[in-house]
């Protein structure tokens, strides 16, 4: 019984002095991970932004063109009735989408009758033309044959009595004025004829032009593909793809694209506050999110020079593409890249997390020793997460990463930097 009392203790007592060991390595260790320690090395200066990929060069996959000069349909919106999947790879002619036909069909079905009735209209005019035309040329042959019987009976009376040959001549000349008025009205028909018919004919080439036009563009109606490739549907002006339903402007015709995988960019949008560090020329490295193992290189190929706003944001952007070095089969457009624009690179210098540096409202930047002190520096150059001292650390320093507690106990010393503020 005393035994085993005795080796309870002693259990009991390792149990505790293990328990004692582990909390004082544990509280070591969170220590440790208060401080961080002031580094000399090779510095970049980098401004950072995520992206996507596009395809340097492409190939448009359109709609038909509706609305081109000297062709009569108006413009109008179109909506898709039928997309392959996005990604589809495809050859020259495969099919691609389908747009909805409902109404052009319809109008189309209107402007076929409509066709139909000039041409009904354009034959009527001309047949009627025809007959009157001919009653008008009867009635000048039958005028002609009565100024010749007024001229047989003029030649007749010259033996008669004078005031009979003045009514024959009167006759004659009677004759002759009809005559005249026939054939004068006869050519004004005949001219306003020829205008009538010409007008219809010119209102039915019109209509027969836009059933050929509506024809035309209908058989644009099912997009194929104009060159092998892999489909890549385009984003409309609120970043969205297009996909089935959606409306095709006549202006803005393109569905998708099929882009040249073997080159590609990198799409960024970078602050108008720091945009004015970045310039054609400057080294890049992009990771994709698809690739998390995988790192490349680029080059920043053109920065814009006016800003725009993205949507559901107030600040101003600028877009920034950034040009892919060699090809990766694995890349496709529209993969989240994270790009790391090098600004600058600065060789053997301090630096220290940026979140070290204190400093309030009109003072001096400082850090939290781990000596008790308050280290006044004079920092320079910074990127994302880390900053350059000029002044007031050394390397292998080691400083608090957050504010310590009681940090009015720390003694500032430092001070005589300040003139380089």
């Amino acid at each position: 019984m005393k035994r085993t009392l005795v080796i309870t203790v002693i259990v009991a007592v390792f149990a505790v002095i293990a328990l004692v060991i582990f909390n004082s390595l544990s509280s070591k260790k969170d220590q440790n991970d208060l401080f961080a320690e002031v580094l000399r090395g090779d510095f970049e200066i980098t401004v950072s932004g995520s992206g996507e990929l596009l395809a340097e060069n492409s190939i448009d996959i359109k709609a038909p063109e509706i609305v081109r000069r000297g062709r009569d349909i108006r413009g109008a919106n179109i909506k898709i009735q039928d997309l392959v999947p996005e990604g589809t790879v495809v050859r020259e002619g495969d099919y691609i989408a389908t747009l909805d036909r409902t109404e052009f069909e319809n109008t189309l079905k209107d402007e076929r009758e409509r066709l139909q009735e000039y041409r009904t209209n354009v034959e009527m005019k001309m047949l009627d033309t025809a007959v009157t035309l001919t009653a008008l040329r009867d009635e000048i042959r039958n005028q002609e044959h009565a100024v010749e019987e007024a001229e047989i009976n003029l030649h007749n009376s010259k033996y008669e009595p004078p005031t009979t040959i003045r009514q024959a001549e009167i006759t004659l000349d009677k004759q002759q004025r009809i005559l005249e008025q026939k054939k004068r009205g006869y050519s004004l028909r005949v001219a306003q004829a020829k205008r009538d018919i010409a007008t219809q004919k010119m209102w039915l080439s019109r209509i027969e032009r836009r059933v050929n036009d509506y024809e035309e563009v209908l058989e644009g109606f099912v997009i194929r593909a104009p060159a092998p490739g892999m489909v890549i549907y385009k984003k409309d002006r609120r970043g969205t793809k297009i996909k089935v339903g959606s409306t095709i402007n006549p202006f803005e015709r393109v569905v998708a694209t099929l882009p040249d995988l073997s080159s590609m960019l990198s799409k960024i949008y970078v602050s108008e506050i720091e945009i004015s560090k970045v310039s054609p020329g400057q080294e890049v490295v992009i990771n994709v999110d698809a690739f998390p193992d995988k790192v490349y290189k680029g080059v920043v190929s053109s920065v814009a020079n006016i800003g725009e706003k993205l949507p559901n944001t107030d600040s101003k952007v600028f877009e920034v593409m950034i040009k892919l070095e060699g090809s990766d089969p694995a890349l496709r457009p529209s993969m989240t890249t994270g790009n790391k624009i090098i600004v600058k690179r600065l060789k053997d210098v301090l630096y220290i997390p940026i979140e070290t540096v204190h400093a309030k409202a009109d003072s001096v930047p400082f850090v939290y020793k781990k000596n008790k002190t308050r280290q006044v520096v004079v920092p320079g150059d910074s990127n994302d997460r880390e900053i350059v001292i000029e002044q007031g650390l050394e390397a292998g320093d080691q400083i608090y990463i957050i504010q310590p507690e009681n940090p009015n106990d720390f003694r500032f010393v430092g001070k005589d930097l300040t003139y380089s503020f």
